[in-house]
């Protein structure tokens, strides 16, 4: 079977890489946002389709058997244009979307649907660990009586303002890491998406231990597909 996955998550390279030895035609698509991407087996496309009508047009003429989308449930648009590309072109849409994140005893949590409803909760004074990558950035610096953290693979387009530190490195992180980095800094409140996955889940049960308040941006609604949670649940549905 020929098959196309939006990629650029562990579990998108994990079933590439499983559907490969499977014997299946595997071809995965990153956006190309990431310099030096980990790649997985199989052949990549890079870049963007051109929306709807470009996403189509290229499960056509690629032949396409099946579409996985296995992005970041926070990657926007191409979640939702997977949604209608794959009903244009009569083919299966699979979903590999890992489990959100859900706060147990202790935690002090507040679901916010916005970049600028995470931005005007925060106090005055605020020391802030910004981990929701470059979407929204400035948004939030607009809050010049906070201080922010910004962890972030790649650096920013724009300039950080010295209300501003950049923290540029890369997961997974580790508890002991994570309870460092929140002491030296004295961080008062963690802003995340809720990506889920175990990658970057230290730094909420570090914000747990030490009292950090958390604000979470709930994760945006696509359309209609057939969603697992797991690379296992992905692979019994396309049939290995």
């Amino acid at each position: 079977m020929k098959i196309l996955i939006l990629g650029g998550t562990a579990e998108a390279r994990q079933l590439a890489n499983q559907l490969m030895q499977a014997g299946h035609e595997v071809i995965t698509s990153l956006a190309g946002r990431t310099q030096d991407p980990i790649l997985p087996k199989g052949g990549i496309r890079m870049g963007g389709f051109g929306g709807v009508p470009g996403l189509s047009a290229y499960l056509r003429a690629a032949h396409i058997e099946l579409l996985v989308d296995a992005t970041h449930p926070y990657a926007g648009l191409i979640s939702v244009n997977a949604v209608a590309a794959a009903e244009i072109s009569g083919i299966t849409l699979i979903r590999l979307m890992r489990p959100p994140w859900t706060p147990g005893g202790g935690e002090d949590w507040t679901i916010l649907d916005s970049a600028q409803a995470a931005a005007d909760a925060l106090p005055s004074d605020a020391r802030v660990l910004l981990t929701t990558g470059h979407a929204g950035l400035s948004t939030y610096l607009e809050r010049y009586d906070c201080q922010f953290f910004v962890r972030l693979i790649e650096a920013p387009d724009l300039e950080l303002p010295r209300h501003a530190e950049l923290l540029q490195m890369r997961p997974p992180y580790t508890l002991a890491s994570e309870l460092a980095l929140m002491r030296r800094h004295e961080i008062s409140h963690l802003i995340s998406k809720n990506s889920g996955g175990g990658q970057t889940s230290a730094k909420l049960e570090a914000a747990r231990q030490l009292g950090v308040k958390v604000f979470m941006l709930a994760r945006p609604i696509y359309g209609p597909a057939r969603e697992v949670d797991s690379v296992e649940a992905a692979l019994a549905a396309i049939g290995n």
